[in-house]
């Protein structure tokens, strides 16, 4: 083999790994249980996952209920995006975790507090599911389904999937309907934000955020299982 030769092969590995090394960071979250079955309760962090996603949330919507005090709403749900960020930093977890929340939450604040709407709070939320709907939608037509990545790579199929039709298939249906989680959670929160009903939106996005992506996640699971024992 020549040195060029040796070269490609070089780069054709180092490429693959590469590419490994990414899908075993993103699905780091994805696992199978004893029975083969996905593990949701992991994937979505856990309990202390749940409650750190959906108590600030909360926190805000039932506090600027209460109040009606824009200002008080943000501090006390950023004391407890604070409170999880620095316990995970204490406890040496993973810093991009820790900061990500603190982060969304400050992005929120900033836009709701601009306009001095409530509303506005969720305004990113609503991109961020437009910009998934339009990014996954766009992975369906280049022929790479995105659930096949991370189902495949949880299956050690990641290298098999797209050459067996029946299980492209399943991972092309399967991904359209993460699309519509994310399409319906703005068929039903974008009506609510223009008729500037906060609490109908806050209570929307408590139960479309993480207890439907659970749902989704076992659904999609569920209808990319082979025939036979995966």
């Amino acid at each position: 083999m020549n040195r060029d030769n040796r070269r490609d092969t070089t780069g054709s590995q180092e490429a693959g790994e590469s590419v490994s090394a990414a899908f075993a960071q993103a699905g780091s979250r994805l696992r199978r249980r004893d029975n083969g079955e996905v593990d949701v309760l992991h994937a979505v962090g856990g309990v202390r996952g749940i409650v750190e996603a959906l108590l600030p949330g909360f926190l805000f919507l039932t506090v600027y209920l209460i109040s009606h005090n824009l200002v008080l709403s943000l501090i006390l749900a950023g004391a407890v995006t604070a409170v999880f960020a620095l316990t995970r930093l204490f406890q040496r977890g993973s810093l991009m975790q820790a900061l990500s929340g603190m982060a969304g939450l400050a992005i929120c604040a900033i836009v709701a507090l601009r306009s001095g709407n409530a509303a506005d709070y969720y305004v990113p939320g609503l991109w961020i599911n437009a910009a998934y709907a339009l990014g996954i939608t766009a992975s369906i037509l280049v022929h790479y389904p995105l659930l096949g990545f991370f189902y495949g790579f949880v299956r050690d199929e990641l290298n098999t999937w797209r050459t067996d039709p029946a299980r492209y298939r399943a991972y092309r249906r399967a991904t359209w309907v993460l699309v519509a989680m994310f399409v319906v959670r703005l068929a039903v929160q974008v009506p609510l934000y223009l008729a500037d009903n906060v609490a109908g939106l806050g209570v929307a996005r408590l139960i479309m955020g993480v207890p439907l992506y659970a749902a989704v996640l076992w659904l999609t699971w569920m209808m990319t299982r082979k025939a036979a024992n995966v």
